[in-house]
């Protein structure tokens, strides 16, 4: 069985242009996509680990990296990442898939592997860390196979299933898939952490968890990671304003969300517009 890593990565990032060029830790040559790289290549069970970008003219910066670090890659459609995946995944022979996301340098190896051997132990078709989330943000990655993966992408209708790549399995088509949640246990059970960068004040962030923990030990684990927050609780605050992006299936779902913003941002009459617009639609 080929067992292969897709990371996705793009450099058109609304919320912070080029995000995975940015330089991880703080002042040095290496870049958030390489600290990716490094750390699921260390994981003992993946076989291929490629990077999937696309076409764009922007994007050249991240082949460009790939061929100078001798790092796999395949340049697909921007939008549709589904169809990324799966051209992705066909070229490379690979069997079983881990989707990780670029924007997480805190990925653990040795949960990765766990990830791995639930999936196959069980013979789940779909085996995610965030269906509900118990882990730190930014722990995030799922494991499915590619037959799965064939019948989304020829099967998936809605824009959110083509941009979201695993949406088919767990929430169009959830009855037609065996999906395991893998739950963070004990003092791992921290959803309140957010080691993943979308915004600058991710950014800050996490060069302050590098700054504290590269140093010492390239590899740092969640555990350190973990640890360095319930010494330093003030680090939770750094990014704790940030919303995480959401899946939304419909007009109806982004207007919910919008109002919690509204509400939380204290923003009244932008909430009492969306809400006449809400009852209206």
């Amino acid at each position: 069985m080929k067992i292969g890593a897709i990371i996705q990565a793009r450099l058109s990032s609304s919320r912070l242009p080029e995000k995975v060029l940015k330089k991880l830790p703080f002042g040095s040559e290496t870049t958030v996509l390489e600290q990716v790289v490094k750390r699921v290549k260390k994981s003992s069970r993946i076989n291929n680990v490629i990077v999937a970008t696309s076409r764009c003219e922007e994007d050249k910066k991240i082949v460009e990296l790939c061929k100078e670090k001798n790092i796999d890659y395949f340049q697909g459609s921007l939008y549709n990442v589904l169809e990324r995946f799966y051209k992705t995944a066909k070229k490379f022979n690979l069997d079983l898939i881990v989707r990780i996301t670029a924007d997480c340098p805190c990925l653990d190896p040795k949960i990765i592997d766990e990830v791995i051997d639930l999936h196959l132990k069980e013979k789940s078709d779909y085996t995610a860390t965030a269906v509900k989330r118990t882990f730190p943000h930014g722990i995030d990655f799922c494991v499915f196979n590619f037959k799965s993966l064939k019948e989304a992408f020829e099967n998936a209708k809605y824009e959110y299933e083509k941009e979201h790549v695993t949406t088919y399995f767990y929430k169009t088509k959830p009855e037609n898939y065996k999906i395991i949640n893998f739950e963070a246990k004990g003092k791992f059970n921290r959803p309140d952490i957010r080691v993943t960068l979308d915004t600058e004040e991710d950014y800050t962030l996490l060069c302050a968890v590098y700054d504290f923990l590269y140093y010492e030990n390239e590899l740092f684990d969640l555990e350190t990671i973990i640890n360095l927050f319930e010494k330093k609780s003030w680090m939770l605050n750094i990014n704790k304003n940030v919303f995480q992006k959401q899946v939304f299936e419909d007009l109806q779902d982004e207007l919910e969300f919008g109002k919690k913003i509204c509400e939380k941002l204290d923003l009244k009459r932008i909430d009492r517009i969306l809400e006449k617009f809400q009852i209206e639609f």
